[in-house]
């Protein structure tokens, strides 16, 4: 594996963290860079659309940039076919546009009742080529990186792709009954996708990972609701914790993805959700960093949840004193491999001077 040497050790690692076992530190998964990849993998495509559906192109751009990486504490080198967010939705009729860094939903479903979420379509464009994006990268990675799931967004989320936000907001009120039926529909087919991507990647590789690079043997994924940010909590009930109850029993493990100070008003539902093993809790751009939302954290802790957060350095100290390192991960990004090797040393020793 790329500049990894030992990832049976890493491997266990997750598997303590996922167990609320790892006593020593919490995990850390940081990464660094050796030089600009982009030094050395000098491509450039014509336009956008190419820029991320030229599979080769794709796949040799990941490789340049993992080369490029230093793999601190439990990084390690990942790639995931990644169409943007709103890939799940295209599936099924909205188009997508990208910009130069991610993408988004375009030419939304005019009306609730057109929505066809019966089946996945073999022949959908979004479709075959993520099914083709995650071959070419098996096929590529050789075991140098791990290939993880694509992005995929069912649910309330995934109908904000085929409707739009403003839309999916009037259709809770003038059509709930459809909605929660397309909404289970989703579902149904986001176990389908999940179980035909992961089927593709234990060909070659034992256990998955996604966006959120964490990694489990037996398989894994991230459940969300980012549309949760914009209703109530009574709403959240109704529309949101049943499906994502049938997300989390089909699934062996899941952390929730949960977006945005908007959305910390819906916690308390999620803490109390059998069989979701954990958050990540996202404070947003422009908002105050890790440390400050210690009570939070506490909160997913005391509740017996795991936590993953993106910290900044100056983030550590507070936490390291603050929480028990038990299914606690933190991820950052350093701006060199010693800066990176230094924080996993601070963390390792930490715990020599806290009794929990």
């Amino acid at each position: 594996m790329i500049h990894i040497d030992n990832f049976e050790k890493i491997k266990k690692r997750y598997d303590a963290y996922w167990a609320k076992e790892n006593h020593d530190r919490p995990l850390m998964d940081i990464r660094a860079p050796q030089y600009d990849y982009r030094s050395v993998f000098s491509e450039k495509r014509e336009n956008l659309y190419d820029q991320w559906m030229d599979t080769e192109y794709v796949v040799r751009k990941e490789r340049a940039l993992q080369e490029s990486l230093y793999f601190a504490g439990e990084a390690y080198p990942l790639v995931c076919p990644n169409l943007g967010p709103d890939v799940f939705g295209a599936y099924f009729g909205c188009g997508i546009t990208f910009g130069e860094d991610t993408s988004w939903a375009s030419s939304h479903v005019e009306k609730l009742e057109d929505i066809d979420v019966s089946c996945i379509k073999e022949d959908n464009i979004w479709f075959r080529k993520t099914v083709e994006l995650t071959k070419a990268m098996l096929d590529d990675s050789r075991g140098d990186y791990l290939v993880g799931i694509t992005d995929i967004h069912p649910g309330l989320d995934g109908l904000v792709s085929l409707r739009g936000p403003q839309e999916l907001c009037f259709d809770i009120f003038e059509e709930p009954e459809l909605v929660q039926k397309l909404n289970f529909e989703m579902c149904m087919r986001f176990k389908e996708v999940y179980n035909r991507l992961n089927d593709i990647l234990q060909e070659k590789q034992q256990g998955n990972s996604n966006w959120m690079g964490i990694y489990h043997q037996q398989g894994w994924y991230v459940t969300s609701c980012d549309f949760g940010g914009m209703i109530s909590e009574e709403m959240y009930q109704q529309f949101v914790i049943p499906e994502l109850k049938e997300e989390i029993g089909f699934l062996k493990h899941t952390i929730f993805h949960l977006d945005g100070p908007g959305a910390l008003r819906q916690l308390d539902s999620l803490l109390e959700l059998e069989g979701l093993d954990g958050i990540q809790w996202v404070y947003g751009a422009g908002q105050p960093t890790a440390a400050y939302w210690i009570e939070t954290l506490k909160k997913i802790q005391d509740a017996g949840k795991m936590i993953h957060i993106d910290i900044v350095k100056e983030d550590l100290p507070v936490l390291l004193e603050q929480l028990r390192p038990e299914g606690v991960l933190y991820r950052m990004n350093c701006s060199t491999p010693e800066e990176a090797d230094y924080l996993i040393k601070t963390a390792g020793e930490y715990r020599g001077k806290k009794v929990f």
